[in-house]
C-alpha cells in the first residue's frame, strides 16, 4: 500500500488527538522552514507519498559524540567541507519521523557522485533532524537524492497504521552548494 494516506478517528485516536498531533507537526514544520529558508546556505522540502522530505546545507561543523561513555566535542575532519541536514516528517501531521536511516547522494554537473552515504540522527536544540559532515569536490550545482527505506518501527492503530511501507526517493535539482567549515 503506497501513496498518501489520510488519518481518521478510530478506536485508537479521536479527533482531538489528531488535532494535537497536527499542532505538533505545524510547530515542527515552522522550525524546519526556518532552518531551510533562513539558517542554511540552501535547502528545500518536498512531499513524496506519506513523507515530507527536506534538506538544509551548511558548512561542516563540530558535534558532540559519545566516546568511552562520555560526550566529547569533535571538530569536522580536515577533509570535510559540507554539512547536510535531512528532514523527514509525515505528510498528514507534519511530525518528525524517527528511526528513518536516510541515505544521501550528491551528484555534481559532471556526474561525479558523493555517496550514497548514511545520514544519522542528530539532536539539535531547535530542530530534530538527520545530519552529517562530508567532503565535496567544491562549490557548484548539485542534484541531491535522499533515499528512505520503510522504517522498522511498529505502527499503532489498525485503521491508520498501514503507512510508510515502501522505499522512496526524493530528488532536489539544481542545488547551489557552498562548501566550507565553521
Amino acid at each position: 500500500m503506497s501513496g498518501k494516506h489520510t488519518l481518521q478517528p478510530s478506536e485508537e485516536v479521536d479527533e482531538r488527538h489528531l488535532e494535537l498531533a497536527r499542532h505538533e507537526g505545524e510547530a515542527y514544520q515552522r522550525a524546519a522552514k526556518h532552518m531551510v529558508d533562513e539558517v542554511a546556505h540552501t535547502g528545500a522540502m518536498t512531499e513524496v507519498g506519506d513523507y515530507v522530505v527536506g534538506f538544509a546545507q551548511e558548512e561542516a561543523e563540530g558535534l558532540y559524540h559519545v566516546r568511552d561513555g562520555a560526550l566529547q566535542w569533535e571538530e569536522p575532519a580536515e577533509n570535510q567541507n559540507c554539512h547536510l541536514e535531512v528532514l523527514v516528517a509525515e505528510t498528514e501531521t507534519g511530525r518528525f519521523l524517527p528511526e528513518m536511516s536516510p541515505r544521501a547522494t550528491l551528484t555534481d554537473q559532471e556526474g561525479n557522485q558523493t555517496g550514497p552515504m548514511e545520514v544519522p540522527f542528530v539532536w539539535h536544540p531547535g530542530l530534530l533532524h538527520y545530519g552529517r559532515n562530508f567532503e565535496l569536490p567544491g562549490a557548484g550545482t548539485y542534484e541531491i537524492t535522499i533515499e528512505l527505506d520503510p522504517p522498522a518501527f511498529p505502527r499503532h492503530d489498525e485503521q491508520n497504521g498501514e503507512r510508510f511501507d515502501e522505499p522512496i526517493e526524493a530528488h532536489f535539482q539544481n542545488v547551489e552548494i557552498e562548501p566550507g567549515r565553521k
